[in-house]
């Protein structure tokens, strides 16, 4: 009786000591492919443009900014975002920045209306022209007390003024990165994680999850139109409305979608950049692609002052031919500006934001 007893827990703990193996075998392989994902071993060549200088006034990130025609740029400023830094306690601001003003001033915009200012906590940002009267609507990505909605403003340009207009909720718009208006009141919103939970958000990619998706919405329609991203993050539109560039962040790529009549979108392509890009912004008349990008992840989480997130520019040329070209503009180890998120040319100039800390113009010759 007693050597059954004995060769019992023999067994249970052979078993046991299997199961502690295999799990740890499991945690090693998922922290080595994160560590890919994350690009934690990547050296940065570091590769500036003349005549760079901050932003006056932006001293907790430029999180998205997108610039309008006629040089009018909006930057959506102050994210306060879940496992990363955030200076200030301060409600979120939009500002405006003339491109054609030789004092480059920001200017805080006035929220009018029935808002909230105070948990005003803006993410990504886009713009959309009514061809019908002109009038300018921004849409905002909005985090109150970390939930995820979207605000629409009417832009008011003899007031430097936002009106409020409405918020948008809805379930499958719950973890908002980035969005694109293609209508006064519809659009393309990407998120960017699964999980509304924030520890199963970080189990998401040590899981390598390929669950995020891009959502469109319309007041006569919402609905999932593309799915398996491991994280989508930045979203953006071709200048002539028939595709869409989606940053497919931890898979170092940019996907290409074609937008569908009804409004699902099918795969085309995916460009590699080899770097963690977030925000997308295309020019107008070449269709450029201008990617904010982290060229290693593993140090944008960490955020380790005294060995800071680096940044990144990338430029896709002819993204739909057969050979895009994809061209490194600028490069920093975080000496001159951490983390960037967004970088947007205009008349010569482009401009460079972060996530949490400043925003940066340089001259683009």
């Amino acid at each position: 009786m007693l050597f059954t007893r004995v060769s019992d827990i023999m067994g249970k703990l052979a078993i046991l000591s299997l199961a502690v193996i295999s799990l740890a075998a499991f945690i090693g392989e998922r922290l080595v492919a994160l560590r890919h994902l994350s690009l934690s071993s990547r050296e940065l060549t570091q590769n500036y443009l003349p005549n760079c200088h901050m932003i006056e006034g932006i001293e907790y990130g430029a999180e998205d900014i997108t610039i309008l025609d006629d040089g009018l740029a909006f930057l959506s400023t102050g994210l306060k975002y879940p496992g990363l830094p955030s200076y200030s306690d301060d409600p979120g601001k939009i500002y405006s920045l003339n491109l054609l003003d030789s004092d480059l001033k920001i200017k805080a915009l006035n929220i009018k209306g029935q808002f909230d200012k105070g948990s005003f906590n803006p993410h990504g940002i886009s713009v959309y022209a009514d061809v019908k009267d002109g009038a300018i609507y921004l849409f905002v990505v909005n985090h109150p007390q970390g939930k995820s909605q979207v605000e629409i403003f009417r832009f008011v340009e003899d007031e430097n003024a936002l009106q409020y207009i409405r918020t948008i909720r809805h379930e499958l718009l719950h973890n908002v990165n980035d969005i694109v208006a293609v209508g006064t009141e519809s659009f393309y919103a990407t998120n960017d994680h699964y999980f509304t939970n924030e520890i199963l958000k970080v189990m998401e990619p040590l899981l390598s999850l390929s669950w995020c998706d891009i959502v469109y919405y319309s007041p006569q329609t919402v609905q999932v139109v593309a799915g398996g991203f491991p994280s989508a993050n930045g979203i953006n539109i071709s200048p002539d409305k028939r595709h869409l560039y989606v940053s497919n962040i931890l898979k170092h790529k940019i996907s290409v979608l074609e937008i569908q009549k009804n409004t699902v979108l099918s795969h085309v392509k995916e460009v590699d950049v080899g770097s963690l890009c977030d925000n997308i912004e295309v020019e107008r008349e070449s269709g450029d692609l201008w990617l904010g990008c982290h060229p290693n992840g593993l140090k944008f989480m960490l955020s380790d002052p005294n060995d800071p997130p680096g940044s990144e520019v990338i430029r896709i040329e002819n993204i739909l031919s057969e050979k895009p070209q994809v061209t490194r503009v600028y490069s920093d180890d975080g000496s001159v500006i951490i983390a960037s998120s967004v970088a947007t040319p205009y008349g010569g100039k482009l401009l460079i934001g972060t996530v949490y800390q400043k925003a940066l113009i340089c001259d683009l010759k």
